[in-house]
């Protein structure tokens, strides 16, 4: 079985270029595939292989006092749903282009609501003070159409820079609401939550560890269909187990 793992971390990296090249070449000498993000506010990494061979590459990766935080969310499938290794040199982690929306620039991360409150959440209506609910997707049509929380607020966007102009004919409606964002591993909503909190709505929360944080905790309470990821596993349902495996369509 390949394990396969999604982290990120917003961290000041001040030697991206170098640890790009350092990171790629211990990778490489695990024999592991997936994408890996280097940026100056922090990592995004996409990675599978033997199991091993990655937990001995994310060992020594936090090793590294600066990223010593890094929390790995694991699935598994049965063939290697990479095609190669790609390590890339980025801006930002994930492309927003929002000033407001740095962790690093806020200097803290936007409030967050575990996977089992989100879940008590979901089953009684409304959060812990009777305030309704309103769960916030702010994946692209293309993912949100594998699936997404049962009654969920979507957005008919392709690109996450598209979220502003999208939200904003909803703003109003949301104003007596607990809107809690979700996307796919937390990484968006790092981002498009401070980004709203600073924009003047001080009533979002986000997803911690997102969709699949959310399904390694609780399953699918309040989901409907799967998750969507970026490999040829297509999307995982709320078991984790991949829609799509390379060794059975060999």
């Amino acid at each position: 079985m390949i394990l396969n793992i999604a982290a990120y971390l917003f961290v000041a990296i001040d030697d991206a270029d170098a640890l790009a090249v350092r990171l790629r070449e211990r990778a490489e000498a695990a024999a592991l595939r997936g994408t890996m993000l280097v940026t100056p506010e922090g990592l995004n990494l996409f990675l599978a292989g033997m199991e091993a061979p990655l937990r001995g590459f994310l060992a020594w990766l936090r090793a590294d006092p600066r990223f010593s935080a890094l929390h790995a969310k694991e699935s598994w499938s049965r063939a290697q749903p990479f095609a190669r290794l790609k390590v890339k040199r980025k801006a930002e982690v994930i492309t927003f282009r929002r000033e407001a929306a740095s962790p690093l620039r806020a200097g803290m991360r936007a409030p967050a609501v575990d996977a089992p409150t989100l879940a008590r959440w979901i089953a009684q209506g409304h959060d812990d003070a009777g305030r309704r609910l309103v769960v916030l997707d702010t994946r692209n049509r293309e993912e949100v159409a594998h699936g997404t929380f049962t009654g969920a607020l979507t957005l008919p966007i392709d690109r996450f820079t598209d979220l502003p102009a999208a939200l904003a004919p909803h703003r109003e409606e949301l104003r007596d609401a607990t809107v809690v964002s979700v996307c796919t591993g937390g990484i968006r909503c790092e981002k498009a939550v401070l980004w709203m909190r600073a924009d003047g709505m001080d009533n979002v929360l986000q997803l911690d560890d997102g969709i699949l944080g959310y399904f390694e905790r609780v399953g699918g309470a309040g989901y409907s269909g799967r998750c969507f990821v970026f490999d040829d596993r297509i999307a995982l349902d709320p078991q984790l187990r991949p829609l799509a495996d390379a060794a059975e369509a060999a």
